[in-house]
């Protein structure tokens, strides 16, 4: 028998970041430690490299995220064995930064998957000998500006194909295949449908288990051919003064025991919320929290009401992308355009263009080598 346990997203921000470099580590997860120190092995998502010193960022949307390597200290003190790397943040500061981080973790004798200095690495497997049983890790990540190529660093691209070959092989070299992808729509608590049709092709093909984070909010689960798959387990411990008292403060680890049969328990928490650090649930909480599971569940088992969950979310927010689609870079004038006092110029004809490039695999190419090499000419 073996006891795994998964956590979802680290980024030691803001009062997290203060009390890193002050040492001060059973502050931040103090309770939580006893619960890895029963587990025989564990695994937390470092959501950020670890930079110490001047880097270039890369240019990306969204923030470039950075840690100090006190944070890998503070990840040794609560006993996580290996950190996951498959995600949106790896590459922020660039190759550098990626082999920046992971000489750290060498150093630090950690195990790490999902990232590397270049694809043929960051998609390795990591086999793991425990309890006289072969555990196989596979770690990747949806594709935004983190991503590994052939001759450049980065985090492994969520590929059902590839995943595929990854998975069979895994599956003839070890006992158990766990599958811990980064993915998903931020602060939707519900998988797209999308996600659930490839994280049940991933059990079909061999996995054991599927665990899944990135949506800075916890979703539900569902066991799947006797195999359970996590759609969400929220933020672990990532400090943003903007959030507080919100789905982005909640979460739970997963404890996977491997045996005949695959059981798991839950472990909801707190975090960063009124003070900066992770502790469990109270009962008058908690009642709360496996009420919200029990709903988020439920969707997820009825293929229908999920498809019209993920399309009334992505029409109550369609505002927002069609400021993406439309001609302003202004701010104002973006500002003037989302009120409805500019024109979106979105034509019909426009939209089906678009659709014809987006819909074809053999457009899409197109666009997207055009994008990069824009980008790599600037």
């Amino acid at each position: 028998m073996v006891n795994l346990l998964i956590a979802g997203d680290f980024c030691p921000n803001d009062r997290v970041a203060r009390l890193i470099e002050q040492e001060e580590y059973s502050d931040i997860l103090g309770e939580i430690k006893p619960i890895i120190a029963q587990m025989d092995y564990s695994l937390i998502n470092l959501e950020c490299p670890i930079v110490e010193c001047p880097i270039k960022p890369k240019e990306k949307q969204g923030p470039n995220l950075k840690a100090s390597q006190l944070a890998v200290k503070l990840i040794k003190y609560v006993n996580f064995k290996c950190v996951t790397l498959a995600n949106n943040h790896f590459l922020d500061y660039g190759d550098e930064g990626v082999s920046h981080t992971l000489n750290i973790l060498r150093y630090e004798h950690l195990d790490f998957v999902g990232g590397g200095e270049d694809l043929s690495r960051a998609s390795g497997i990591l086999y793991k000998d425990i309890n006289g049983k072969k555990i196989a890790f596979i770690n990747c990540c949806e594709h935004e500006f983190s991503i590994a190529t052939e001759h450049s660093a980065g985090a492994n691209p969520l590929n059902p194909i590839q995943q595929y070959y990854a998975i069979v092989e895994a599956k003839n070299k070890a006992d158990y295949v766990i599958i811990v992808v980064h993915g998903g729509h931020e602060y939707f608590q519900l998988p797209s449908p999308r996600m659930q049709e490839i994280y049940r092709f991933f059990v079909d093909i061999g996995a054991d288990a599927v665990i899944n984070h990135h949506q800075h909010c916890y979703s539900g689960y569902e066991v799947y051919k006797e195999k359970p798959i996590f759609y969400g387990l929220g933020n672990f411990c990532f400090d943003k003064n903007t959030q507080r008292n919100s789905i982005w403060n909640e979460g739970y680890l997963v404890k996977l025991v491997l045996d005949n049969k695959i059981h798991f328990e839950l472990y909801p928490y707190i975090q960063c919320n009124d003070t900066p650090n992770v502790v469990l649930m109270k009962k008058d909480r908690i009642d709360d929290f496996y009420s919200s599971i029990k709903c988020l569940n439920e969707i997820i088992a009825d293929s229908c009401r999920l498809k019209l969950e993920h399309q009334h979310w992505m029409k109550e927010r369609e505002g927002n992308l069609k400021l993406v689609l439309s001609p302003y870079s202004n701010r104002w004038f973006r500002i003037m355009a989302s009120r409805g006092l500019l024109p979106m110029f979105l034509s019909k004809k426009r939209k089906l263009s678009l659709l014809n490039f987006i819909y074809c695999e053999s457009h899409r190419d197109r666009i997207v080598y055009l994008l990069n090499e824009g980008e790599r000419n600037e």
